[in-house]
């Protein structure tokens, strides 16, 4: 599998102009760590070096002491994503068993509490609703971002996820270490109340961003970096505006299924 592949885009302008585009992306894919026969984690990644990102793991993980403990890696594409197989040395098979017993993930890359590929798939309660928000918002929005990022004006550390109007105020805000965490407080702070007219991270989009937009019902997501491929699969497969890339000269338009971008 290449690491990347390109995807179409529309190109938004501050004076309301579009252009067609295309963008290459960073393929994201779920994969399924198996150590020893057990299920440990799936991680969100890059499905390409599987066998050197296997013994780092198991090194970084502690499940390992050496790279000669370990044994055997297996790579291969399974119909839902990718499965990692991992054999160590006979020294190192209690630890698995341990960790497993009382873990449910210590990882920022991975999905918590899922250990199988069949478990990644989760219901999505309801399609999002049409977006009432045009360009200029997003610029605005966008203008006004760093006013509110105080943790990361005293840090430069943390990544911000904001509710912004449909004039493109920022409504509410929070900041934290990990871009999954910002969102979350975000969910949080806001639910039972009205969506915002959209979200706007200060992050990348990956499967999982687009996921947490989506239980939020928030109308259209924007994100300061790139998505992921699997990121738009998602956001197309339930019909989530995606916006990306997002600067104060342009942004792209990754997913528009109601044809508001031109």
């Amino acid at each position: 599998m290449t690491p990347s592949r390109p995807e179409p885009t529309r190109i938004l302008y501050p004076d309301g102009t579009t252009a067609p585009g295309t963008r290459e992306i960073a393929v994201e894919a779920p994969v399924a760590i198996e150590v020893d026969g057990l299920g440990y984690a799936v991680m969100m990644m890059t499905p390409a070096d599987l066998e050197a990102f296997a013994t780092g793991f198991m090194l970084t993980e502690r499940l390992a002491d050496t790279p000669a403990d370990v044994i055997d890696v297996d790579a291969f594409e399974a119909p839902a994503g990718w499965i990692v197989r991992i054999a160590l040395a006979d020294r190192c098979r209690d630890r698995i068993r341990d960790r497993i017993r009382h873990r449910t993930s210590d990882t920022s890359c991975g999905l918590c509490g899922i250990a199988s590929l069949e478990q990644l798939v989760r219901p999505v309660a309801s399609r999002p609703p049409r977006p009432a928000v045009r360009p200029g918002a997003i610029f605005a929005a966008l203008a006004n971002l760093r006013d509110h990022q105080r943790l990361n004006a005293a840090t430069g550390a943390v990544h911000a996820a904001a509710a912004a109007s449909d004039a493109g105020a920022i409504l509410s805000l929070f900041e934290d270490v990990g871009r999954h965490n910002a969102l979350d407080k975000l969910i949080g702070h806001r639910a039972g109340a009205e969506p915002a007219a959209f979200t706007l991270v200060t992050s990348r989009i990956s499967f999982e961003m687009v996921d947490k937009a989506l239980v939020s019902k928030t109308p259209l997501l924007v994100g300061i970096s790139a998505p992921t491929s699997l990121a738009i699969d998602h956001a197309r497969a339930h019909g989530l505006t995606l916006v990306a890339l997002a600067r104060a000269d342009t942004m792209l338009a990754l997913n528009d299924p109601w044809g508001l971008f031109g």
